[in-house]
């Protein structure tokens, strides 16, 4: 790693840093170490959320939108799932998914069609016009997200890949724990 990228003498500091150490000084005897990893990753969040959006509203859709029509692109072949479905892997509420569903479908992007299984039960397709959207908007969107990974090389990218991966199924398998316990 670079100078840049440790807090050592003379090494670059970035906005957590500085928090930190204003902290420091402030709380001496608190340990603000979630920050160095915590801090930093709702902060990377909050500086490429407007390009990603900006990505999306470049193909006219919002963020929730993709993910719907996303959602039924990578769902394979023939891109069809059932509301229920949907709203469980985009983890929203059924409300919220029928909005999207009904801007989706005014546009053109997606039908709700009756299941062939169940005649009672509704299933939401991709439209040709969607799924095309969808793979574009996606692959605009993976090229602008790629520009902000340059400063890693590959090594770095792939062990940041894996160390996040780490911490998110332990942060996982600890949410499960919980709720178990409920």
């Amino acid at each position: 790693m670079t100078s840049e990228s440790t807090t050592g003498e003379g090494a670059a500091q970035d906005h957590v840093d500085r928090l930190r150490a204003q902290w420091a000084r402030e709380l001496p005897d608190l340990d603000t170490e979630p920050m160095a990893i915590l801090g930093r990753a709702f902060r990377l969040g909050n500086m490429v959320r407007s390009s990603i959006e900006a990505t999306f509203a470049g193909f006219g859709l919002d963020r929730g939108e993709f993910d719907v029509i996303a959602t039924l692109r990578r769902s394979g072949p023939p891109y069809r799932l059932t509301p229920t479905e949907m709203y469980s892997l985009l983890m929203i509420s059924s409300g919220g998914l029928t909005h999207r569903l009904d801007r989706l479908e005014k546009a053109g992007l997606v039908r709700r069609e009756k299941s062939a299984q169940d005649g009672r039960s509704v299933q939401v397709a991709l439209t040709e016009k969607g799924a095309a959207l969808a793979e574009q908007a996606f692959r605009t969107d993976m090229a602008s997200e790629l520009a902000f990974l340059q400063p890693l090389d590959a090594r770095e990218r792939e062990m940041l890949a894996g160390v996040l991966r780490k911490l998110i199924l332990g942060i996982e398998k600890r949410q499960v724990e919980a709720q178990s316990v409920e």
